[in-house]
């Protein structure tokens, strides 16, 4: 108990260390002003991408163009997300039309809502043009190949739409792998990747659109890593050794990426960061949430009922729970006394391992805002400077940061796009 609390006491005293320093502050305050700062997973609801509410207000998302401003953040890589459902013709349909939905919000934002403060970029060239104009950049990715249906000829589409990467499943086998969520009752449906889904490896390679492993299964990864000539990229993961979610990478799969050059996009989600404070927390905060619902007559759903709602219903639902939200703030906040949450400390950690495990060359960072993500210190795009922060109180570099804010990740956009250039030419 005692090495304990003096762990804990040197954790607080090096936290507030670094609050009350003014010399480390600001030398924090210039690094993350200079650098590239890379989000690389940001969902969206496409009632936020319209002339009366769009991302030039301070919505109550995590995301948008004030709170992007306010924290520093310089690219949102804004989400093309389908939930899996049916493996039928029918409802790949369904899912094309909600991916079309979303293709089109992201441009519309960027080409007729504000196109003088945002620009859409497809490579690192235009990231660099974008943010040396003053502008905040959205990037594409589209989180499940679902809607792809059994036309590969889709992904060219996509790409040609922005898409700069994709995964192939969700939270459920899909038509192209295996999900990590077999993990739960031990059921496959292609032990990896199907057939449809090796050929869909080689186009994406060929189109240039990067390979994203942050949900499909273990043996699907491997297989991806077997089969890909580019290098693949985890948008949304954390190191599963310091936190043992199927969502996040084992050593072997580190390994991987450091063998053949890709990137893992740590994310600030707190079931995948650390299990014991998130459910600790949110057990405690959920009482809450739950007594300030009764109170205000609203009923909350599971998170899987919430995403069955028709899209009408489910931009009024989070509407009502932001406000249940709202009226529990004070609360919430008043239980950080009691009960430590997950937070940028334990975030940063992460970073730690895997540079530790795979090198500084393929770390990244990334939030999964509006999508379930945000940690105590990082809980939207305004406070992304604490990370940052955190970087420099461990003593990473202005050339550390700045890599692991952004540069890896285009290093591999960039691979990817020459990888593409040359199968095409061949």
């Amino acid at each position: 108990m005692k090495s304990r609390i003096t762990v804990c006491f040197l954790l607080c005293s090096l936290s507030f260390f670094a609050q009350s320093d003014p010399e480390l502050l600001e030398k924090a305050r210039a690094i993350h002003q200079k650098v590239i700062t890379i989000d690389t997973h940001n969902d969206i609801d496409v009632s936020n991408f319209t002339e009366d509410r769009n991302y030039t207000m301070d919505l109550d998302t995590q995301v948008n163009l004030p709170k992007m401003e306010k924290g520093g953040m310089d690219v949102t890589w804004l989400i093309v997300y389908t939930g899996q459902e049916a493996l039928t013709q029918n409802a790949y349909d369904k899912a094309y039309e909600n991916a079309d939905q979303k293709f089109k919000a992201i441009h519309r934002l960027c080409e007729e809502i504000a196109p003088e403060k945002i620009g859409l970029a497809t490579n690192s060239k235009e990231v660099r043009k974008l943010v040396s104009e003053g502008k905040k950049v959205a990037m594409i990715g589209v989180e499940n190949a679902y809607p792809i249906g059994e036309d590969l000829s889709r992904i060219q589409e996509f790409y040609d739409r922005g898409a700069r990467y994709m995964s192939l499943a969700h939270n459920g086998h899909s038509q192209f792998s295996d999900s990590n969520t077999g993990e739960v009752d031990g059921v496959w449906l292609h032990h990896g990747l199907s057939e449809l889904g090796k050929k869909a490896i080689l186009e994406m390679n060929r189109c240039g659109i990067m390979i994203d492993v942050s949900h499909p299964s273990k043996e699907a990864i491997k297989q991806m890593f077997e089969l890909s000539k580019a290098p693949l990229i985890a948008s949304h993961s954390s190191a599963r050794a310091l936190c043992d979610h199927s969502r996040n990478l084992d050593d072997e799969l580190l390994e991987l990426f450091k063998e053949k050059g890709g990137v893992v996009q740590t994310v600030a989600f707190t079931s995948y960061v650390n299990k014991e404070k998130h459910y600790a927390f949110n057990a405690a905060r959920d009482e809450i949430y739950q007594r300030k619902a009764a109170e205000m007559e609203f009923e909350i759903l599971p998170r899987d009922s919430v995403r069955g709602l028709s899209q009408e219903d489910r931009s009024a639902y989070y509407q009502q729970y932001g406000a249940i939200r709202k009226a529990a703030a004070t609360e919430v906040a008043n239980l950080k006394n009691t009960i430590s949450p997950v937070n940028v400390s334990d975030f940063v950690d992460h970073i730690d391992y895997l540079v530790q495990k795979i090198g500084i060359d393929h770390v990244g960072i990334s939030s999964d805002f509006d999508g379930g993500g945000g940690i105590d210190g990082w809980n939207d795009a305004s406070e992304s400077e604490n990370i940052t922060i955190e970087l420099v109180k461990r003593g990473y570099s202005e050339e550390d940061i700045a890599k692991l804010w952004g540069e890896n990740l285009l290093r591999v956009m960039d691979e990817v796009a020459a990888v593409a250039e040359e199968l095409q030419a061949n």
